[in-house]
């Protein structure tokens, strides 16, 4: 009698798009709920106010302000995506002062929005304005900037993603709005995945080709404890050396699934082009994800986006913002 066909479910294999949002969109868990991420509000926080209140609110003080209670609403002034909602919440709730959301983080407003209404001593109000107003405007910025270029990006090609990078001087803020805004956050910090960069490659082997294969060996039994692994490349030869040593390492160990990324480091668009026809020329396409990184603006993004990259990073959006206009108004109660 003849044994009955065992019937074995293909295993499902993650698309492009799933391992990048793997790799480089974790900002969901930049959030309130997250006690790691509060701490660090907390402590950005409490410095900025630190500064702002040294020794004390002088003008508050002299007017005796403080005692009574008043109420106020931030406002938004122009049209935009709000972010630092959330954090600006936890600094007046830690101040005694009640707020009540009128808009949520990620949300579009408009000029002439209220985005928070707030109670409380009208001395803490006034005093609490500069920082509060700092925090929403500057990650409300990042968060607006990020989404146009989003918006942009996927009109040209709507598998390319917009990432920010580490160049975040308000840290996890600035990671939180680029994730409010619609964009990757890329590595949350230097203990969350692997980054191979032309300063690692330069201390491995002479030449890119060589040093990047070096890397990826080295780095690939350290691939259970990192999010994904990337190395930074500036050739053809070394992005063709790097992904050969992806599609030989996921193929022996089973890990197709595992996120292998490629950043193509200061090439204009017309040579990023040549790189992925070259990477796919060479059947090495599926083994990698592509990140298009230096030099790109709001000038030249639509022409990357262009060139079938997976994803574009962008230092901009968190090292020069610009901020979003937002007030605040307060009235006795």
């Amino acid at each position: 009698m003849t044994a009955p066909t065992q019937i074995v479910a293909a295993v499902p294999t993650a698309s492009r798009g799933q391992r990048l949002e793997r790799a480089l969109f974790r900002g969901a868990a930049l959030s309130i709920e997250n006690p790691a991420y509060v701490r660090a509000v907390r402590t950005f926080i409490q410095e900025l106010l630190l500064a702002d209140l040294s020794p004390r609110d002088l003008t508050v003080d002299a007017l005796r302000l403080g005692g009574t209670r008043a109420s106020a609403r931030i406002i938004a002034r122009e049209t935009g995506i709000v972010a630092g909602l959330q954090e600006c919440a936890l600094l007046m709730r830690e101040n005694q002062v009640n707020v009540e959301y009128a808009k949520q983080d990620g949300d579009a407003i408009a000029a002439g929005e209220a985005l928070l209404r707030l109670e409380g001593d009208r001395g803490n109000l006034l005093s609490l304005e500069r920082v509060a107003l700092n925090v929403i405007q500057r990650m409300s910025g990042i968060a607006s900037t990020t989404r146009r270029l989003g918006d942009r990006v996927r009109s040209i090609n709507p598998g390319t993603r917009v990432v920010g990078t580490r160049k975040t001087p308000w840290g996890l803020l600035d990671k939180r709005a680029l994730h409010a805004g619609g964009a990757g956050t890329h590595r949350i910090g230097l203990g969350d995945a692997i980054l191979i960069k032309n300063n690692h490659l330069a201390l491995l082997a002479n030449s890119e080709d060589q040093a990047a294969r070096a890397a990826i060996e080295q780095a690939w039994n350290s691939r259970n404890v990192a999010a994904f692994i990337e190395v930074e490349v500036r050739t053809n030869r070394g992005a063709i050396a790097a992904a050969e040593t992806y599609r030989n390492l996921r193929e022996r160990d089973g890990a197709s699934d595992y996120p292998c990324l490629l950043m193509l480091d200061n090439m204009d668009p017309s040579r990023l082009r040549e790189a992925v026809h070259e990477l796919q020329r060479a059947k090495l396409w599926d083994s990698v994800l592509i990140e298009a990184s230096g030099g790109i603006s709001e000038v030249n993004i639509e022409a990357y986006a262009a060139t079938g990259v997976d994803a574009i990073s962008v230092g901009a959006l968190t090292h020069s913002p610009r901020a979003l206009d937002v007030s605040e108004t307060i009235s006795s109660s």
